[in-house]
């Protein structure tokens, strides 16, 4: 298992000396918010970039259906190729609630669903180097592709994760056409335990999962207690986890730092 931070937030060059900070205590990723308005998210990741040399950089995350995906795709790759290969597109519909803002964006759910699936192809025919595509929502046709070369299949690559509904079928699906998971469970109120990753992770290798398939697991394990974090991660290892996200959802910047500088909740 791989272990990352979700950054706490602050201006660029509060989070740029925190994802420094990351790197230095030993976590392996750092992800950014990437919201309606605020902090550039790919500005942001390519100047950390310049100051890492190890972590892994990615959103947590991109809400596809409103960007135009060969801007994104133009903005990750600038990250991957300055990393030297370290860029992850983390992508999903979209949280439409009260935050976001009011700017004529498309929220019915089934409209922002086909535009993540047409983005997800989209950015794909891009990085593998295609001049054309025509889909319902978007069209490309032309230009000059001279960021295809360092993106196309193979090594490096660029990994794309999708939120994906657990059990949804439909959603589901969409998760096969990817190289990870970000799960979202639909448990009736349940929270969520390893056991429900395990199941997703069945349900994939079922379906002809990819090679090096990543399932993503999230939470907040304690700063102080090394054994204790550790063991509170360790489960969601063995149901087939491939990394954890630390996470402060609620609550100031200052309890993250603190986190980070602890290092992640390996085991021994």
């Amino acid at each position: 298992m791989r272990y990352a931070a979700v950054l706490p937030g602050g201006t660029a060059t509060t989070q740029l000396e925190q994802a420094v900070l990351a790197e230095q205590s030993g976590w392996d990723g750092v992800f950014v918010p990437e919201i309606a308005y605020g902090t550039d998210p790919w500005s942001l990741l390519a100047a950390i970039a310049m100051r890492t040399s190890r972590i892994r950089l990615g959103t947590m995350l991109t809400p596809l259906p409103w960007r135009r995906p060969w801007k994104l795709a133009s903005q990750v790759a600038t990250v991957h190729q300055l990393s030297g290969g370290r860029a992850i597109l983390a992508v999903g519909i979209g949280a439409a609630d009260e935050v976001l803002p009011a700017t004529g964006e498309i929220t019915g759910v089934r409209e922002r669903a086909e535009r993540l699936d047409e983005g997800i192809d989209l950015i794909r025919a891009l990085w593998a180097g295609q001049k054309s595509f025509r889909g319902q929502h978007y069209q490309y046709e032309g230009g000059q592709l001279d960021l295809a070369a360092d993106v196309a299949p193979g090594e490096p690559g660029i990994p794309l994760w999708v939120v994906g509904l657990w059990p949804r079928p439909k959603s589901m699906r969409r998760v096969l056409r990817c190289d990870g998971i970000i799960p979202q469970y639909s448990l009736d109120g349940r929270e969520a335990g390893p056991a429900d990753a395990r199941a997703v992770r069945d349900w994939l290798a079922g379906h002809a999962m990819p090679a090096g398939f990543d399932l993503i697991s999230e939470g907040e394990t304690p700063a102080g207690d090394p054994a204790a974090a550790a063991a509170q991660v360790l489960p969601w290892a063995q149901a087939g986890c491939t990394w954890w996200l630390e996470t402060r959802w609620t609550g100031g910047p200052g309890e993250m730092l603190s986190r980070l500088a602890a290092g992640p909740p390996r085991g021994p």
